[in-house]
């Protein structure tokens, strides 16, 4: 019964497009929510302790995209903006609407926005190099994650990951990253493990304007022209390939079920230092977005006017049998970040 439900909701959303962050804030609270379950009692007093008594990892978890709300204006201040159109954002961000956790917004944003020479997407809000953080941009090509490769940099997702262990280890911390103290680090850290888990944050493809697979790493020259960004410039109908894979399965809710928790029990132990394991599970992140993207093909859409944004078309080879493997994959990925995220703190605590 709920593959169907999973199938119809997949429907209604190419009808219905709704706009999501990495896994959705849903998503991000369920990772935060397995973690919560799954530390030892003195990881989990610790973790009390940095957060107070009303907030949890699952109240945390979409922290990171809350801050997208932070703007910086010509005259280089930054204030919290809530999007009229789209308050639908502010639903997970309630914890942190007090003016207090605002100014902690913002100034978390103001510290990491020109750290970097990042240029953004010039048909997109400028959001600063804290967007680096989110996510790596490596060719399925690739069978491992590793710094050098295209779509990979010393701010990436991966290298936030290990600052912000640093900083919850009383470690040296990253000069490439500003995390001012435990509390900011450990909000930081329940959503970047989440979207570590997410295939699209971490693997992608290279499309040519036949729609062929292109290797960014071969290429001489690399043509930027290429990068779909996480197959967000790929589009099923109404919605990008990037934010299907943002959204989790509906019936699973916004925090962690029977069995997605007994699929984090079993996830195995990660093997070596605490500080390989943030690259060794982008690895795998990235062997999975292979599957993400198996089966499909596309199609180049010229933009109009020609400097305008590139997209692509996708279609499927069997899209009912897609969107089981997708369903499958998800559940897989959320149990490996809640077990993660727990495995982490319960070893920076044991």
């Amino acid at each position: 019964m709920c593959r169907f439900v999973f199938a119809l909701n997949c429907l209604l959303a190419l009808l219905y497009p709704v706009t999501a962050s990495a896994w959705g804030y849903q998503g991000h609270k369920v990772v935060g929510s397995i973690a919560d379950k799954l530390l030892k009692p003195n990881a989990k007093e610790q973790v009390r302790q940095i957060l107070g008594p009303n907030l949890d990892l699952r109240r945390v978890a979409p922290w990171a995209d809350c801050v997208r709300s932070v703007v910086r204006h010509d005259n280089g201040t930054y204030e919290y903006v809530a999007n009229p159109e789209h308050l639908d954002y502010e639903v997970p961000c309630t914890p942190f609407k007090s003016d207090a956790e605002r100014a902690a917004m913002v100034d978390y944003v103001s510290r990491n926005w020109t750290t970097c020479t990042y240029q953004p997407d010039p048909n997109r809000p400028p959001q600063g190099c804290l967007n680096l953080f989110h996510f790596e941009n490596i060719a399925i090509q690739r069978d491992r994650y590793e710094q050098g490769y295209r779509g990979t940099n010393e701010r990436d997702l991966v290298a936030a990951i290990g600052a912000a262990i640093a900083v919850l280890a009383d470690k040296p911390p990253s000069p490439l990253f500003s995390f001012k103290d435990k509390r900011e680090a450990l909000f930081l850290l329940a959503h970047f493990i989440g979207d570590l888990h997410q295939p699209l944050h971490v693997g992608t493809v290279y499309l040519d304007d036949d729609g062929k697979l292109v290797d960014p790493d071969k290429a001489n020259p690399y043509d930027p022209k290429t990068e779909t960004a996480g197959a967000n410039a790929i589009q099923d109908q109404n919605l990008n390939l990037h934010h299907e894979w943002d959204d989790i399965p509906t019936d699973i809710g916004e925090a962690s079920t029977r069995e997605l928790l007994a699929a984090a029990r079993k996830v195995p132990a990660s093997q070596g230092p605490m500080e390989s394991w943030p690259a060794a599970w982008a690895t795998e992140s990235l062997l999975v977005a292979r599957d993400a993207f198996a089966g499909l093909s596309f199609k180049f859409n010229p933009p109009e006017p020609p400097d305008t944004r590139r997209q692509w078309f996708v279609s499927f080879d069997d899209h009912t049998a897609y969107l089981w493997q997708a369903d499958l994959i998800k559940r897989k990925q959320l149990a490996r970040g809640g077990a993660r995220l727990a495995e982490i703190l319960n070893t920076i605590w044991p």
